[in-house]
């Protein structure tokens, strides 16, 4: 048997919570180690490939010397993303935006880390990059600050949350309860997954398929206070009964009998919040 490791819902939801869904390159508590170690093995990945494949006409100096060169500088780049992240997510609208926190990062961090480079290949191959080749050498830095942003934004950020309206405030209508099938209408909605093309609707009078996006259905979601657990669920909060471990994955447990899988960027925002 799994062992379980969620409190009851009641005690868990009294603390409170931050929200979810926050820049997780720029959140309010520290990375925990792990998290630092596995982006800085992402880095150094990286770096080693971008060796093993001469990148930037690096080809003809010896593999010893390349991987001196890009794995230091991927991981130096990377922990300059990380301060450059740390303003960026002052921006509010940027914050809450991924893709917009990740476009107004790459340009940011794409100057200061094209002078690196600049000084870094100096150092290691001995050769200074003559200023005609600035404009080549900020159009690679560029490109390679928008994969490596791309690729940390695919790894850290947690999925998108809806809200219940404040204590007191009047109750919204859930858009997303006009699309229930006729089986269902009416239903408590606990949860809903991406199969393929469809959404699977989790309900408290059972589940039925429709046609939609996910990202769609958490618009329309707004009202229901949930959060997307991983990139083919979402969850409304209150239908979690329990948590359990799978290996090293957290499942959350729901009404109804479904069990949601919990994205490893969104196991830290989720605790935080006092799901689990």
């Amino acid at each position: 048997m799994q062992p379980e490791i969620r409190e009851n819902a009641g005690s868990a939801r009294e603390r409170p919570a931050p929200a979810v869904g926050e820049a997780p390159v720029a959140g309010d508590s520290p990375r925990t180690w792990r998290e630092w170690a596995r982006n800085l093995a992402i880095a150094a990945g990286a770096g080693a490939v971008l060796a093993f494949v001469g990148a930037m006409e690096s080809g003809g100096a010896p593999l010893a010397q390349r991987l001196l060169y890009w794995v230091p500088l991927m991981i130096g780049g990377g922990l300059l993303g990380h301060a450059m992240s740390l303003v960026v997510a002052k921006i509010p609208k940027a914050n809450m935006n991924p893709w917009l926190f990740g476009a107004i990062l790459s340009v940011a961090l794409t100057l200061p880390a094209t002078l690196v480079v600049w000084g870094y290949t100096n150092l290691v191959f001995g050769t200074r990059i003559p200023l005609a080749a600035f404009p080549a050498l900020i159009g690679s830095v560029l490109f390679l600050s928008v994969a490596m942003t791309a690729l940390m934004i695919v790894v850290n950020w947690p999925g998108r949350v809806t809200h219940a309206p404040a204590p007191g405030a009047p109750t919204p209508s859930v858009r997303f309860a006009e699309r229930l099938p006729a089986k269902v209408k009416g239903a408590v909605i606990y949860a809903v997954s991406a199969e393929d093309h469809y959404l699977r609707l989790h309900t408290s009078k059972g589940s039925e398929l429709i046609l939609m996006r996910l990202s769609d259905a958490i618009s329309e979601l707004e009202g229901l206070e949930g959060a997307q657990t991983h990139r083919s669920w979402w969850v409304a909060r209150d239908a979690v009964e329990s948590t359990r471990r799978d290996g090293d994955r957290i499942v959350l447990v729901l009404k109804g009998g479904a069990e949601a899988p919990v994205s490893r960027p969104n196991v830290r925002a989720l605790r935080e919040a006092g799901w689990f």
